[in-house]
């Protein structure tokens, strides 16, 4: 169901309008094509199809490097027509080099049209070869503009919006991984809930998705004539970005440590029952912090952080000194430890 709502999403919906819309304006115009271009009306919907992409630097990117690669099929092909005629060894021989030289750096998305294009003058082409050529190629350009005016010009895709509330969700997820370790760390041991011991991967793999979502966001702007009507700090969002990476990161090492002391039997370290209540607050302070909307009342995150920061010290006094049962090694410090860089990561700007 989930596979099925993202196929039909407002994204993907709009996308697909667009698409039928440059391939129609590109069959329209494909038939005023001058000379034998004409006759391969067909192949002008094509390239309005491979330059239709989610954003307008995408477009032109995308568009470039299909003909790029048509262009040096069509070459290749030439090349083999030129040393001798076309034979099963021959034509193996010309596709492994054009699969080499989509190799080549730069060339892209164009890597696959190479031996595609070689391939189609050779058999559809055939003793039509160079009429075949110049219209596959005048045709495929002339669909690749039309795709890439129709992206710039009707609704170019910002996606803004997805990468601000990614970095929020982020957020939250966040704190509420420290608030469910906080309020395992007050429960009877071991604890009754126990999936916020689970969520290791999951974080980093939301952390991995929001990047992906920022680059997008980035990649959107490009090109765009409607930037200028919804400006946004995409380099905040990345130094937001970089920040919460970190942060996962520190709280993944949070869950390892205190799953360990939960849940380990053979454990090398161990977090004194004392340390418990104190550690508890200065987690679940930071918890908190995590999940204050960082768009909303900057009073509000100010108290939040300081709030934070004093339970973290609060419970640094109160372990400082305490000496380590026999054999084992103070969790607590490296909670601590973890919990001051967070705080150092995400303190409220100026």
């Amino acid at each position: 169901m989930a596979g099925l709502s993202a196929a039909f999403a407002a994204q993907r919906l709009q996308l697909a309008g667009k698409a039928a819309v440059a391939a129609g304006l590109a069959f329209a115009i494909a038939p005023l094509m001058p000379g034998a271009a004409s006759h391969y009306a067909y192949y002008a919907p094509l390239g309005a199809l491979v330059a239709m992409y989610h954003n307008v630097a995408g477009s032109v990117k995308q568009g470039a490097q299909a003909l790029a690669g048509l262009a040096m099929g069509i070459g290749l092909a030439f090349l083999l027509v030129s040393i001798s005629e076309p034979s099963p060894l021959t034509v193996a021989v010309f596709m492994g080099v054009g699969v080499l030289l989509g190799g080549l750096p730069g060339i892209g998305s164009g890597s696959d049209w190479i031996p595609t294009a070689a391939l189609l003058v050779l058999l559809v082409g055939g003793s039509n070869a160079e009429d075949f050529s110049y219209g596959y190629l005048v045709q495929m350009a002339a669909g690749v503009g039309v795709g890439i005016a129709v992206n710039f010009l009707i609704f170019p895709p910002l996606h803004l919006n997805a990468a601000a509330s990614s970095l929020a969700d982020l957020r939250q997820a966040l704190g509420r991984q420290l608030t469910d370790m906080g309020a395992a760390l007050k429960e009877k041991w071991p604890p009754e809930h126990e999936d916020w011991s689970r969520r290791s991967d999951e974080l980093a793999q939301a952390a991995r998705s929001v990047r992906h979502l920022v680059k997008e966001a980035d990649a959107s702007r490009r090109a765009n004539p409607r930037r200028k009507l919804h400006p946004r700090d995409i380099d905040q969002d990345y130094r937001d970005l970089r920040n919460l990476e970190r942060v996962t990161f520190h709280i993944q090492d949070m869950t390892d440590v205190l799953s360990d002391v939960i849940y380990e039997d053979d454990a090398p370290y161990a977090i004194p029952l004392q340390d418990n209540g104190p550690l508890a607050d200065a987690v679940t302070a930071t918890g908190k912090l995590l999940a204050v909307d960082t768009e909303g009342d900057q009073e509000e995150r100010n108290d939040a952080f300081a709030a934070a920061r004093a339970a973290v010290e609060s419970c640094m006094a109160a372990t400082a000194g305490r000496p380590a049962a026999q054999g084992t090694v103070p969790a607590s410090e490296s909670v601590l430890l973890s919990l001051h860089r967070i705080l150092r990561a995400i303190r409220p700007r100026d």
